[in-house]
């Protein structure tokens, strides 16, 4: 199948992010778009078929032709072909006459269909007999010239192409229709069934004609009437050949008939409801010709067949497009799970353990600076003899880089898992994607962040009181010295002896030191949390502003998108029963009514 012409929405293979809602603003403000000022019929991709439906369908398929676009980066050709299809027939439907409606005829070997054309046109054009398959190539028949276009489209060569035979006021009103006998749709001849596939695919509607015998037909149902169920209000089914029956049998058979229909899926129109004509006819006898004649000329009159038929076919598009656009459930990337992801790339890069180290180095370091001269002397030995041991247990643990890594790119499938749940297979694979090229590089986007902060240990801050208390601490220690060296002065008989003074000065220092050392220890616990608190805060949202960069921007970039395809989809088909054409005007009757269904006697 061919796709369609027209924008993609990409640049450089890139989606071009917004495209959308910036033609939808520049619609509502009636700006130029693309550079060319934008007038009614510019801005109607798709004008109307005729002049008495409105505007629906035209944005249905505008929606569709954006939607086709937007997709192709995304949702594979062999999915978008159908609706490429239908935009193209569209598209070639609306370039020819909008004062015709093609109507074909069809059904089984010996259903009696070309003898229902022939007395549909008042004149032998068919050929009818015994021999089958009797019609080998599709015959048409004009009530009105300027049809030549739309047969062209149906490849109906110019000697099978006829015109009725005049009957006076009845063909005025059948002015338009352009009638279509088609070959057996059961035919042996693969080429015959070839040519009714192509054909019913271009028609405006479809006469389905049934005889009592193969009105049951599986062929018939399964290929043909059930796949064109949504196609209702552009179908007649006709039993022929009731002359074969009884009136209490015909009755029966159409009630069947019915019955079989509804199985099918087929909208009946009775009760003055939309849906398939069904009524009962004898086209060698002519009983109920008349009714169907009168049916198809109000039918062909209100020339709305082209824009339901249309409709059918956007609402067939739409449902074999459902599995693509419609997500199971509540989709999106919830406020819980991007501080989850933030909250494991923190532990990625070991936020916690900066934090609290940092707190520990500045315990450390105010309490080192303010302690005595003695007890940091020994601490220092302290130190130099853990580092010289060979003790494995004294030896701090190595490092393992994988397992930052791991944990980073566990973060990242967790959260492209929680974005993608419940999305349509294209679309979640893309968010999947998305989040995969965003993991390629942020471990070592981690680290070199790290690196670039700093160890916050390094280099902790130094209160301004911390010169008080290591002068304080110095003046106990010079107290200590004094007293010592006061009572040396005594022993060695310098100084005139006293014992108490010294004794007293040396506690004195001896006492304050350590004193000073917990003051100090005490009023730095509240600063040394509040800086750890700090390192880790910093390194916790460094890494936050890192993973939403390159992760969860571009998945919240995806998720916008299907949110842009999926409005579009909308369009096409949230609207089905709105979109069905008006088909008359203000005071108008529908066409069939309450004489749907009702049999000819």
């Amino acid at each position: 199948m061919t796709g369609v012409s027209g924008a993609d929405g990409t640049v450089d293979g890139r989606w071009d992010d917004g495209l959308i809602a910036r033609r939808a603003a520049e619609r509502a403000a009636g700006k130029p778009q693309n550079g060319r000022a934008s007038s009614a019929a510019e801005e109607d991709n798709l004008p109307p078929l005729g002049g008495k439906y409105g505007g629906v369908l035209r944005h249905r398929l505008d929606a569709l032709h954006e939607l086709v676009g937007l997709s192709r980066t995304r949702v594979e050709s062999e999915t978008l072909a159908e609706a490429g299809r239908v935009l193209d027939e569209a598209a070639a439907r609306q370039r020819l006459s909008a004062h015709h409606t093609v109507v074909a005829i069809a059904g089984a070997t010996g259903s009696g269909k070309s003898t229902l054309f022939n007395a549909l046109a008042g004149v032998p054009v068919s050929e009818t007999g015994l021999r089958r398959p009797t019609t080998s190539a599709p015959i048409a028949l004009s009530w009105s010239e300027g049809s030549a276009g739309l047969l062209d489209r149906l490849a109906v060569p110019g000697r099978l192409r006829r015109r009725p035979l005049a009957g006076g006021a009845a063909d005025e009103d059948l002015q338009g229709l352009v009638l279509i006998d088609l070959p057996d749709h059961d035919s042996a001849v693969t080429a015959h069934r070839d040519q009714v596939d192509r054909v019913l695919g271009l028609v405006d509607a479809v006469i389905w004609v049934v005889d009592p015998e193969k009105y049951a037909d599986a062929a018939l149902h399964e290929r043909y009437l059930r796949p064109l169920a949504g196609h209702a209000e552009v179908t007649f089914v006709v039993l022929n050949q009731i002359d074969r029956l009884g009136a209490e049998a015909a009755d029966l058979v159409l009630d069947d008939l019915r019955r079989l229909l509804d199985e099918d899926g087929v909208a009946l129109g009775e009760h003055g409801e939309p849906g398939a004509t069904v009524l009962a006819l004898s086209a060698l006898t002519g009983e109920g010709v008349g009714e169907l004649r009168e049916l198809l000329g109000r039918f062909v009159q209100e020339r709305t067949a082209p824009a339901l038929r249309l409709s059918a076919d956007v609402d067939a598009a739409a449902g074999r497009l459902r599995a693509v656009y419609v997500a199971d459930g509540q989709t999106g990337l919830g406020e819980r799970a991007r501080e989850d992801f933030s909250a494991r790339l923190a532990v990625a890069v070991g936020a916690t353990a900066a934090g609290e180290a940092a707190e520990r180095v500045w315990r450390r370091g105010a309490i080192r600076a303010c302690g005595t001269p003695w007890l940091r002397l020994y601490r220092w030995y302290e130190r130099i003899r853990e580092h010289g041991s060979t003790d494995p247990r004294l030896q701090p643990p190595a490092e393992d880089e994988l397992t930052a890594r791991q944990r980073v790119e566990q973060a990242v499938r967790i959260v492209a898992d929680d974005a993608s749940r419940g999305l349509p297979a294209p679309w979640a694979l893309a968010v999947r994607e998305a989040a995969a090229r965003g993991a390629e590089g942020l471990p070592e986007a981690l680290d070199e962040l790290t690196l670039t902060m700093g160890d916050a240990a390094a280099r902790p801050p130094r209160p301004a009181w911390w010169p008080a208390a290591v002068l304080a601490q110095v003046l106990m220690t010079l107290l200590q010295i004094f007293g010592a060296l006061w009572l040396v002065g005594q022993i060695v008989g310098v100084v005139e002896p006293g014992l108490l003074p010294p004794v007293l000065i040396m506690i004195g220092g001896i006492v304050g030191g350590p004193l000073v050392e917990w003051a100090c220890a005490a009023a730095v616990k509240g600063p040394a949390r509040r800086y750890g608190q700090e390192a880790e805060r910093k390194l916790r949202e460094a890494a936050a502003a890192c993973g939403r960069a390159r992760v969860l921007d571009p998945i919240s970039a995806e998720l916008m998108r299907y949110r842009e395809v999926r409005e579009q989809y909308v369009t096409v088909s949230g609207a089905r029963s709105g979109a069905r054409v008006t088909r008359l005007g203000a005071g108008g009757a529908r066409w069939g009514g309450t004489r749907r269904g009702a049999r000819m006697r």
